[in-house]
């Protein structure tokens, strides 16, 4: 059977009609080339395997440790010693560790975990506040000696804690204030780093613009804090709290040179002073209840950090403002 040229539509052969498909379908077996590749965005990164080799050892670094604890809090005194260190032992005992190590002594753990919490309840809590209100007055409002107070954050900031302990020894023991809760929670209340932090955040995440609306629509400065830029700040708030109760948690150094009285250590010195008594004469080697004490001091932060971290997310202020 044959075929007219008439029958043939008069577009088959033109090139221009051609679906985009067969375009390029025809265009890369005329000239041999490859399809190029489609760009890497965020949504589709590229593969990197020396990253992903590396990540993988920063992973086990972190997890190792905890696990470590995790395995070592089920074995007694004996199946410490006598079993591998990353593997459980012949009795699983954690339950009767957690309840000796809350009972050992009178309960003195429970007094330290409580001392704990008012040291992070106040000192972390005050500190996160008054950076809260410190930053986002540096941020917003203008006055003098402006830049005076930037370069004392910074200035402040840069000095490790360390060196101040001993001058802040001599001062808080004049005012008769050694030995007592306060010696921990003042200097706790100060973290120039935190006020950094807001003050670089309030910067950014509170327009300028929607605090003059509101002062155009008659509200007050204080109901514009907590009304308009309190949530705005979230995520900075938090992330101030965490570090400040981070800190004030894991702080050694400060109450082992302010507190002497046993009852008012905090968990970090009482661990230590349960690790010390096996050295000494006739002492009792508890080192299945530190290990099991160890692992309750960590429980709390894990649990603030995944009950705060929803809150722990930025761009809140993204399309607030038209430009």
């Amino acid at each position: 059977m044959t075929t007219n040229l008439a029958d043939i539509p008069s577009n088959a052969a033109d090139p221009a009609h051609r679906t985009p498909s067969a375009r390029a379908s025809r265009t890369t077996r005329t000239t041999g080339l490859r399809t190029p590749r489609r760009p890497h965005t965020p949504l589709s990164p590229r593969r990197s395997v020396p990253l992903t080799l590396l990540t993988g050892l920063a992973l086990v670094y972190a997890l190792l440790p905890l696990i470590w604890l995790v395995i070592n809090a089920t074995k007694d005194e004996k199946g410490l010693l006598d079993s591998f260190g990353l593997w459980f032992g012949e009795d699983f005992t954690l339950w009767d560790n957690i309840t000796r190590t809350l009972t050992y002594d009178d309960g003195v753990f429970v007094r330290w975990l409580l001392n704990t919490l008012l040291y992070v309840a106040a000192g972390a809590g005050g500190a996160t506040l008054l950076a809260v209100l410190g930053g986002y007055a540096l941020a917003k409002f203008s006055f003098p000696g402006r830049r005076a107070v930037f370069a004392v954050v910074i200035g402040a900031a840069a000095v490790p804690g360390t060196a101040l302990a001993v001058p802040t020894f001599l001062m808080f023991s004049n005012l008769g204030l050694t030995n007592t809760p306060w010696a921990v929670i003042i200097p706790s209340l100060i973290s120039p780093f935190g006020l950094y932090l807001m003050w670089v955040f309030a910067s950014e995440a509170v327009p300028a613009e929607l605090l003059e609306a509101a002062r155009i629509d008659g509200s007050g400065e204080l109901r514009t804090f907590f009304r308009i830029a309190l949530p705005l700040l979230m995520p900075g708030i938090v992330t101030v709290l965490i570090f400040s109760m981070v800190a004030t948690w894991n702080n050694y150094f400060l109450p082992l040179i302010m507190i002497k009285d046993p009852d008012w250590y905090p968990l970090t010195l009482g661990l230590n002073a349960w690790n010390s008594q096996a050295q000494t004469a006739g002492g009792d080697a508890v080192f299945d209840l530190i290990i099991t004490g160890s692992l309750l001091t960590i429980v709390p932060i894990v649990v603030i950090f995944l009950l705060l971290q929803r809150y722990w997310q930025s761009g809140l202020a993204a399309g607030s403002v038209k430009e």
